[in-house]
């Protein structure tokens, strides 16, 4: 990680533990606002108007958090004013880097991007420009001013939530993932979702006491039957009808569960795709214009499982079979 500023030791994917053994995650540093006029949100300085073309987002097709700016991103037509770089899957003992030759995984060509706004090799220099001297984990997304550079928010949930409103001005999307009459619906689910199965898979997989690693397990898998329970009844969404937030958290670590939790991170009582009603709902989001492409399985795959602490051979499992997603990247 950073200590003012100066990269020290090797990327490590423990952050911080209690005294029982829990994982804990790094709070996000950078909390501006991006917002129609430029004037301060809710948190951080102002300054950050919404315009095409003047911000860049950094991601990881492996990370869930990273996935859903993109999945907003795509869902509200931001692709032609919001540039993306793609950070190699594979960790690096200085964390996430930038460019590589392509790497063939099983006839699929994984591609990554050189940082041609700002020249750097690893993620962390990106933060140590934005601040000089700065402590901590440098974490994707982070969304970057190219205007003024500087990082403007490198908090997923921040992201998502300006993304959905901050330019509709430019794209006149009518979709509103966060509408004013379900928030406090949202929010509660939200708070579940994060608790239990965002957050509650890594709890599960970086824990380090057998304690915390079954309440984890269990609060995964109470919450992905609650789920599967609230779908029986033919809704297509969490929440109904309408797409929502929910839906956007939920999938990033849905996608991702099979192919990576289940085994890496001990989530093993089932795979989702045993569940009918959360594999439906799966499908049927992954369909949505636009989706499918900030869904990359290698990368993912390959991701994971070159967390040294978990898989120190890095090994790659073959399976399990996925035959219902594409392979594709932007």
């Amino acid at each position: 990680m950073l200590v003012d500023g100066v990269w020290r030791g090797d990327w490590q994917p423990v952050q911080a533990k209690d005294d029982q053994g829990r994982f804990v995650r790094q709070t996000s540093s950078f909390r501006h606002w991006i917002t129609p006029t430029g004037e301060a949100g809710p948190t951080g300085e102002g300054g950050f108007k919404a315009e095409s073309g003047r911000y860049h987002l950094y991601v990881a097709y492996i990370c869930p958090w990273a996935s859903r700016a993109l999945m907003v991103r795509a869902l509200k037509g931001l692709s032609e004013h919001i540039s993306v770089s793609v950070v190699n899957p594979v960790l690096s003992d200085q964390g996430w880097q930038f460019g590589d030759e392509p790497n063939h995984s099983g006839g699929v060509v994984s591609l990554f991007d050189v940082d041609q706004l700002n020249g750097h090799e690893y993620l962390h220099q990106l933060y140590t420009q934005a601040d000089p001297h700065f402590t901590g984990r440098a974490t994707v997304p982070v969304l970057w001013d190219k205007q003024r550079k500087v990082i403007v928010n490198n908090e997923s949930a921040d992201i998502i939530r300006m993304l959905n409103s901050a330019f509709d001005h430019l794209t006149d999307s009518a979709l509103d993932l966060y509408p004013k009459e379900q928030s406090q619906v949202i929010d509660s689910l939200n708070e579940r979702l994060y608790h239990q199965l965002n957050n509650g898979v890594y709890k599960a997989g970086f824990a380090s006491s057998q304690f915390a690693y079954e309440e984890a397990y269990q609060g995964v898998f109470n919450l992905l039957d609650e789920l599967e329970q609230m779908l029986a009844d033919g809704r297509p969404y969490l929440l109904g009808e309408l797409l929502t937030e929910s839906d956007i958290r939920a999938f990033v670590t849905l996608v991702r569960f099979d192919v990576a939790y289940y085994g890496l991170f001990k989530c093993n009582r089932e795979l989702i795709a045993q569940k009918p009603h959360l594999q439906a709902y799966l499908q049927r989001i992954y369909a949505l214009d636009g989706i499918a492409a900030t869904v990359n399985v290698d990368h993912i795959k390959r991701g994971y499982y070159s967390i040294k602490a978990l898989n120190p051979n890095g090994i790659v499992p073959l399976g399990p079979e996925q035959s219902w997603i594409e392979k594709v990247s932007i």
